[in-house]
């Protein structure tokens, strides 16, 4: 697997892993992909959810199996079994499909938003981005979205959260921007900020809106008072339109705006990644579902 393109920064491009689920293709970041398994022998979980499949144990390590043909309601038409490996959120989970077609190289502003539909056979659901390549439509699943339903606690882990002081009354009143493709996790996200005490949040589902309206300020503002308008700004890393490294790197490169904090807030963290985000400026950097953690640095990073 080719991952230059992982490593170079503030590119807004990715590198697609294209699969089917019965006749339908979809796509999906191969920076959650860890590995590509076939035929490997399951053992079904007794009283589990049905989408859940089993687990299976290669190299020791136990590895929950999710069936997609079950989670978007289409039947299997591949006798031979395919797995796709992933990581992300701290976790380890392969996913059954039917078969995997090859790599794509696309830039995230061919990806767009799924048409306001929820439900249905198609996952449009569970969609966070629609991909046109070479004439195809690729969907874009919310993998965390898929896991989160069978467990909570995988979403946003809130644990330790009543321990943190809540936002003062200045700090509650700025303005904080948040950008995540996932309805549920923004959500989520504003619901745990409002519930710290933060009243003025603004949200959008891809990185290009929300970085349309930051740069709305930068001929308002002047240093000194750019984050008495905007006091921090919390990005999901894999968005349609603009991902959440090159709005970092739109915002860190401006005079003005690089002095408003930026967090990181991605299933995808670990060292590799932690490195690409320090790269493109960001002030800190979080796993979901570290929530926690996150309202911890945005209380210091506004005090500062």
């Amino acid at each position: 697997m080719d991952t230059k393109i992982l490593l170079e920064s503030g590119t807004n491009e990715l590198q697609l892993l294209e699969y089917t689920v019965g006749n339908n293709s979809y796509g999906i970041n191969i920076a959650k992909v860890s590995e590509i398994m076939t035929d490997q022998e399951i053992t079904p979980v007794p009283n589990g959810p049905d989408v859940v499949e089993g687990v299976f144990i290669p190299r020791d390590k136990l590895i929950s199996v999710i069936d997609l043909h079950k989670v978007l309601h289409v039947p299997q038409t591949n006798s031979r079994k395919t797995f796709i490996v992933c990581q992300f959120n701290q976790m380890v989970v392969a996913f059954h499909v039917t078969a995997v077609k090859g790599f794509q190289t696309i830039s995230w502003s061919d990806i767009v938003e799924p048409p306001a539909v929820s439900g249905g056979q198609d996952g449009m659901g569970i969609s966070t981005g629609v991909a046109k390549i070479n004439g195809k439509i690729l969907m874009i699943l919310d993998f965390e979205k898929i896991v989160s339903d069978l467990n909570r606690s995988n979403g946003i882990d809130t644990t330790g959260l009543s321990s943190v002081d809540k936002a003062s009354i200045d700090a509650g009143n700025k303005r904080i921007v948040v950008a995540d493709d996932s309805p549920f996790l923004n959500k989520m996200i504003r619901s745990t900020l409002a519930d710290t005490g933060f009243k003025n949040v603004v949200s959008f589902q891809n990185g290009e809106d929300a970085w349309d309206y930051v740069n709305t300020f930068k001929n308002r503002c002047t240093a000194e008072d750019i984050t008495d308008n905007i006091a921090c700004v919390i990005s999901d890393i894999e968005m349609p339109k603009m991902d959440g490294h090159r709005l970092t790197k739109l915002i860190k490169d401006d005079p003005i705006l690089k002095h408003i904090p930026v967090i990181l807030f991605s299933s995808l963290i670990d060292e590799q990644m932690i490195r690409k985000c320090k790269s493109v400026g960001a002030d800190a950097q979080f796993s979901k579902p570290q929530i926690t953690e996150l309202i911890r640095t945005l209380l210091n990073l506004i005090s500062q």
